[in-house]
């Protein structure tokens, strides 16, 4: 073939790969969710110091439910001299925070099509109506709060509104995440690098899958924690499809490339190394929870929480094994039941 037909041929073959990928996605075209995006955090931000009393009054106003709920459990504060102190420590913050989120049609447009697949799946599901932006307290680790799964997030769902705190997505290179006593004390280096616009999402979508089907699998042997938490990945690759799984995983892409090319070496080190019913707390942390590398592998290349990848792995066979079950049915399934039938061995 001529290199003149050739690029006609290559551009059908693309379009036939990108259809038929589509194809494999559910239509989501019809599921029907409506956000709403209230500004808390702007409303906040445009107090008058000087008028604190009237200003506040005013931002309870707009805000009925939610000023209680960040005053008491955002920033713990609810004398109004304490919250002056807040507001001129963190209004830089804002301020940075207004270059990057002015505009938030963006992320309210990526977060309804996530939903929309939450809803594709589970109907009955009430997924929030309103997305509350906040600028919250980054002082110690606390104000990241730590899922049953054992993942940090910056966010919080509840009724009917998800949160999210946006002193957690300022880039990388924002300047506060690379102070040593942040570092120390709120999150060292690799768990920041994914503080940032397009892990928002992602961030969410964990929380939703926790309250769908919150894992309960702590205290339990290692093999049924990667598997439980594998499922939590597992799902979180339904609801949002289209996007990189490094985002999806929290792994880099060199990460990812050294997973999957080293699955069965991983898997084989793990069940000849160590015990998989093994439920001591030293075990269970080497591969289950975040860390810069997983010990006894490749510090500059493997990623920590390397369970959960697994785990996920795992599922994926199971998923092949029972084409006909419905998410629901793959989500309850018990650990032994998917390790037995997944029959996991890979190269």
């Amino acid at each position: 073939m001529s290199m003149r037909n050739l690029y006609p041929f290559l551009l059908l073959c693309i379009l036939v790969t990108a259809c038929n990928n589509k194809k494999n996605l559910p239509d989501i075209s019809g599921v029907k969710v409506d956000l709403k995006v209230e500004r808390f955090d702007e409303a906040f931000f445009s107090i008058d110091t000087l008028q604190i009393d009237r200003d506040m009054n005013r931002v309870h106003q707009q805000f009925p439910s939610f000023l209680p709920v960040y005053l008491q459990n955002i920033i713990g504060i609810t004398d109004p001299e304490e919250v002056k102190v807040f507001y001129r420590f963190y209004k830089p913050v804002f301020d940075s925070s207004q270059l990057i989120y002015k505009d938030f049609e963006p992320v309210k447009a990526q977060l309804e099509k996530a939903f929309r697949y939450v809803k594709y799946y589970f109907p009955d599901y009430k997924t929030p109506v309103q997305i509350i932006p906040v600028i919250g307290r980054m002082d110690s680790r606390q104000d990241l709060a730590r899922m049953a799964s054992g993942e940090y997030t910056p966010n919080f769902i509840g009724p009917d509104l998800a949160g999210i705190s946006l002193q957690f997505y300022l880039g990388k290179n924002f300047s506060w995440y690379n102070d040593q006593n942040f570092i120390n004390n709120v999150a060292p280096l690799y768990r920041s690098r994914r503080f940032s616009k397009e892990y928002i999402v992602a961030d969410v979508m964990k929380l939703i899958t926790d309250d769908l089907f919150p894992d309960k699998s702590s205290g339990r042997a290692l093999v049924e924690q990667m598997i439980e938490k594998g499922k939590q990945w597992w799902l979180l690759d339904k609801f949002m499809p289209e996007t990189a799984d490094s985002i999806r995983t929290g792994y880099t892409r060199k990460q990812l490339d050294w997973v999957a090319a080293n699955e069965g070496l991983i898997w084989t080190y793990i069940a000849k190394n160590e015990d998989l019913y093994a439920v001591d707390p030293a075990t269970i942390q080497t591969y289950i929870g975040e860390g810069p590398f997983t010990q006894g592998f490749d510090q500059e290349l493997s990623p920590g929480n390397i369970g959960p990848w697994i785990g996920r792995q795992i599922m994926r066979q199971f998923e092949k094994v029972n084409s006909t079950f419905t998410i629901r049915q793959i989500m309850e399934a018990l650990p032994k039941q998917i390790l037995e039938e997944a029959k996991y061995k890979p190269k």
